[in-house]
């Protein structure tokens, strides 16, 4: 729920000999759960293509064999290095939620939890008995919707019972901009049934035909609620009308990524002033939340457009909207019928993915977000020893001090603005494997029979936990992951990087392979994390995490310089089709992965001095170094789902990613021997370089 999460498809890993991690002793059935991980190492030489030059196209020289040995699963929009992993862990994660769902031996409070959970989800014949019955409370509500005063409450009862998720927009909390140390109310932009505002207000062909098929999904869900096709047609033109309404007044993606534009606090009388037909003080009674005073809204002009459609919508085009939140919303833990209909449109129609995923994997996926840190404890148990945070720390350490080095280093940088810059990187706190308080769930009611109540109330307790924090100190011990996830991210207001037990495994880091490959991808992901806090984004932030220009104005400038640079780069490469890399919206993503590589070579190249390092598999030390950094993004994606990401995905495609980085690179050129000219070799004075 926090905004200001940095995220990115990076992290690090330690040794197999310090988790379960073996491969299996007999293959493993698809339909069956793993009782140990499997091992694949962070360099793999049958993923490369060594009949390719590397000075031309050096993804292709190192992933695709990886392709052609792993095409895209029936039930992915994409596949990866990445992606595989995360179906290892939750592979190894439904054998520990299938014996903890065991009723019939003694299990501890945290396998209740999660093992009821997850038998509740599996049991699709309750789900079916069910039918609409656990939408039919909410559903009430809005149809005896007599009058538009009662919108407030009606909406703070949907979003605090998660009937309707974020119904309109969501209120949450959040770290004050201005003083990081405290946490007051958040008031964010929302309501969009399509992945984006670009969906509502493009009219490209493509984006057309999306509209036209989201038109078909909502008309769908209303006939699968009972509606007359008729009238289902007639209730999704509405919604259609009633969303981009709000779409023409949010933030496009990009503007969202300067923290200024979304800085606004206000007193509650101020934010009154601008919905005065919205009754705050019934949704926070209904949302179930007292003695907020002030809140930061994000997006005013949003809520100017909802107070106008507080005026301007009727009475029966509001209860469509709020009926079709609710639907939408709780589709996926509904009935057969409405979880293809979901999936057909939000993963078939959308991203291009033919098969629906497993039910098992579908339940992993809703324990590990509803009960993470319960479902994390037995993880760790099993798989992330102790003395792993400190091997992890160790490899983190060194790139710090290399982060340091180039700090003090850098050229363009005056004095004034490198103190500041050195006070925030020795101010960043590691966060490794798990927190050290787990979260406690015994206060929610979980019920072996009943998926959809469960889904609501753990909704409801995670929206609670968060409004509970308003007026309060920030703990900054707390995590925004989950321990089994396979991500790692920085977070600019906590300013602290944080890799996950879920992602510390290989085939990301090898400790049978030699320090080259583990610096290329671990060292590079260690790096990318920490260069996070200085990308365009997480630079507004100080030490503290307060949103603070700590920069001279020379040295903005020259930023601001450095890192254009960067965005006429990326807007070359195209994603698919005619449709380039939207470098705006990426920027901060390509601007850490440049500066953790060269952190991670400087770590590198200081770790292994004196040490006369040998060829290897034909490959040199500075060889395996890039072949294991490219190694980590092996990937194919879709054709439907790269165009959605172009439109949302503030990260580049994994070639660009990988192709992208080392031209700017020197010392990539010099591995490989490459020549003026030739496509992976910028001339000097075009090389891109922060930090």
């Amino acid at each position: 729920m926090k905004r200001t999460l940095a995220l990115a498809l990076f992290a690090v890993a330690l040794a197999p000999a310090a988790f379960a991690q073996a491969p299996p002793a007999a293959p493993v059935a698809a339909d069956a759960p793993y009782s140990a991980l499997p091992y694949s190492p962070s360099l793999d030489l049958t993923s490369m293509d060594r009949s390719l030059d590397p000075c031309a196209d050096f993804y292709a020289y190192s992933c695709n064999g990886w392709e052609k040995r792993n095409p895209i699963p029936a039930d992915q929009a994409s596949w990866s290095v990445y992606g595989k992993l995360y179906e290892d862990n939750q592979r190894f994660l439904w054998g520990l939620l299938q014996e903890a769902a065991r009723a019939d031996r003694e299990r501890s409070a945290v396998e209740r939890e999660i093992g009821d959970y997850f038998q509740s989800c599996m049991d699709l014949d309750a789900i079916e008995r069910a039918g609409l019955a656990p939408l039919k409370g909410d559903l009430d509500a809005i149809s005896a919707l007599s009058d538009k005063r009662g919108l407030a409450a009606l909406i703070g009862r949907l979003q605090a019972t998660g009937g309707g998720g974020r119904t309109l927009f969501g209120f949450t909390s959040e770290q004050d901009y201005e003083d990081s140390s405290r946490v007051i109310a958040r008031a964010g932009a929302g309501g969009l049934g399509l992945p984006d505002r670009s969906y509502y207000l493009d009219d490209d062909a493509r984006t057309k035909e999306i509209r036209d098929a989201y038109r078909a999904h909502v008309a769908r869900l209303f006939g699968l609620a009972g509606a007359a096709p008729e009238v289902a047609g007639q209730r999704a033109e509405a919604v259609l009308r009633f969303e981009t309404a709000l779409a023409q007044a949010s933030l496009s993606r990009v503007e969202r990524r300067d923290p200024y534009k979304t800085s606004h606090k206000m007193k509650l009388p101020d934010l009154e002033k601008i919905t005065p037909s919205f009754a705050w003080s019934d949704f926070l009674a209904a949302i179930g939340v007292s003695g907020v005073t002030e809140a930061n809204v994000t997006e005013p002009k949003f809520y100017e457009r909802v107070e106008r459609r507080i005026r301007e919508a009727s009475l029966d085009d509001w209860r469509t909207y709020l009926t079709w939140a609710v639907l939408n919303t709780r589709a996926p833990y509904s009935t057969t019928a409405f979880r293809e209909a979901n999936f057909d449109f939000y993963s078939k129609k959308l991203r291009g993915t033919p098969q629906m995923p497993a039910r098992w994997k579908q339940c992993v996926g809703y324990v590990d977000r509803d009960l993470g840190d319960a479902l994390g404890q037995v993880f760790v148990a099993k798989a992330f020893p102790p003395e792993a945070k400190a091997r992890t720390l160790d490899m983190t350490q060194r790139i710090e001090k290399a982060m340091e080095l180039r700090i003090e280093e850098l050229p363009w940088m005056s004095p004034e603005t490198k103190k500041q810059a050195l006070l925030k990187l020795h101010g960043m706190r590691n966060k490794i494997g798990y927190p050290d308080k787990w979260l406690d769930y015994s206060s929610i009611r979980l019920d072996r029979g009943d998926f959809a109540g469960n889904a609501g109330r753990t909704y409801g307790f995670e929206l609670h936990r968060q409004l509970a924090k308003i007026g309060k100190p920030v703990d900054r011990g707390e995590w925004g992951m989950s321990p089994p996830t396979v991500n790692a991210y920085y977070d600019a207001q906590m300013n602290d990087i944080n890799f996950p037990a879920g992602v510390l495994l290989p085939p990301l880091f090898d400790p049978k392979l030699d320090d080259a490959p583990n610096y290329g991808n671990t060292g590079g992901t260690i790096g990318h994390e920490l260069t996070h806090g200085f990308d365009d984004e997480g630079r507004q932030y100080d030490a503290q995490g307060n949103l603070r220009d700590w920069w001279t104005a020379a040295d903005g400038t020259e930023f601001k310089k450095r890192a254009q640079c960067v965005v006429d780069q990326y807007a070359q490469y195209t994603v698919v089709d005619d449709i380039k890399i939207n470098s705006q919206l990426t920027l901060g993503e390509d601007v850490a992965d440049l500066g953790g590589e060269i952190l991670a070579y400087i770590a590198w190249k200081d770790a292994t001095k004196g040490q006369d390092l040998k060829p290897i598999d034909g490959l040199t030390p500075d060889q395996r170094f890039f072949v294991g950094y490219a190694q980590w993004v092996c990937n194919s994606d879709r054709p439907e789902n790269l165009r959605v990401r172009a439109k949302t995905d503030p990260h580049s495609p994994g070639r660009y990613r990988i192709n992208g980085v080392v031209v700017n690179m020197p010392e990539f050129a010099r591995a490989f021997d490459c020549k003026p000219g030739q496509p992976m070799v910028k001339k000097p004075e075009e090389i891109c370089r922060i930090w």
